[in-house]
């Protein structure tokens, strides 16, 4: 078993200086932690893995083609694999729980074999 606590994931990020830490990967699939700035432009691109987004702080929203929805804690958000999708007017600076299925990139060299 492996278990994770959120605030010492933040912890690490912080540390880190990265936006995005993974802390999780096996072939099925993979866990991150994304972080982006109140006014910060979330660049992106879409995913050949679907995608699942829970809002562990912060506000903004999420455009997922031409669909936008606010987000907020406690908010989950599935993206499926390929779509176009990206955090904007970000209001209070995010902190996002991604997991991807499969691993993320997975997909991107199984396409490219």
């Amino acid at each position: 078993m492996e278990a994770f606590e959120v605030t010492h994931l933040i912890d690490q990020q912080n540390q880190s200086r990265q936006d995005y830490i993974e802390f999780l990967r096996v072939p099925s699939l993979s866990a991150g932690l994304y972080k982006l700035a109140a006014g910060a432009v979330d660049m992106q691109e879409p995913h050949t893995e679907d995608e699942v987004y829970y809002v562990v702080s912060g506000r903004g929203f999420i455009q997922v083609g031409q669909e936008s929805h606010p987000v907020e804690a406690g908010t989950l958000v599935f993206v499926k694999a390929n779509a176009e999708h990206r955090f904007h007017t970000i209001t209070e600076d995010l902190r996002v729980l991604v997991i991807f299925a499969p691993a993320e990139y997975t997909a991107a060299h199984q396409s490219s074999g």
